[in-house]
């Protein structure tokens, strides 16, 4: 499982970076969401997720989670939603404002 989630997280980097170096907005708004769910991936797989235990302490229980890790990635995913909507907004108007979708607005 490791190994997947490994998998997974590289793939979405790697995925997230090459559109993020690519030439038109689009591809860079989607390098960018990649890279916010890889780094959401592995902030949660970094949190030592466990199943059927509770989030806080309590005298009874055998165990925990930690429920840190759990806030961060809803925190981050809200952070990433609206940084999404902007960036999206901001390439629409520089679409009307230049007349092409090229980031360094020289159409090639």
């Amino acid at each position: 499982m490791e190994a997947l989630m490994t998998l997974i997280i590289g793939v979405l980097t790697a995925c997230g970076v090459y559109l993020t170096l690519r030439g038109r907005t689009f591809p860079v708004v989607l390098g960018l969401t990649f890279l916010s769910y890889a780094v959401n991936l592995f902030l949660f797989a970094m949190g030592r997720l466990v199943i059927g235990l509770p989030p806080v302490i309590a005298d009874n229980a055998a165990g925990y989670t930690d429920p840190l890790p759990q806030a961060l990635v809803l925190t981050a995913i809200v952070i990433g939603f609206g940084m999404t909507a902007f960036v999206i907004v901001l390439a629409l108007k520089a679409r009307v404002e230049l007349g092409n979708d090229h980031v360094d607005g020289i159409d090639k």
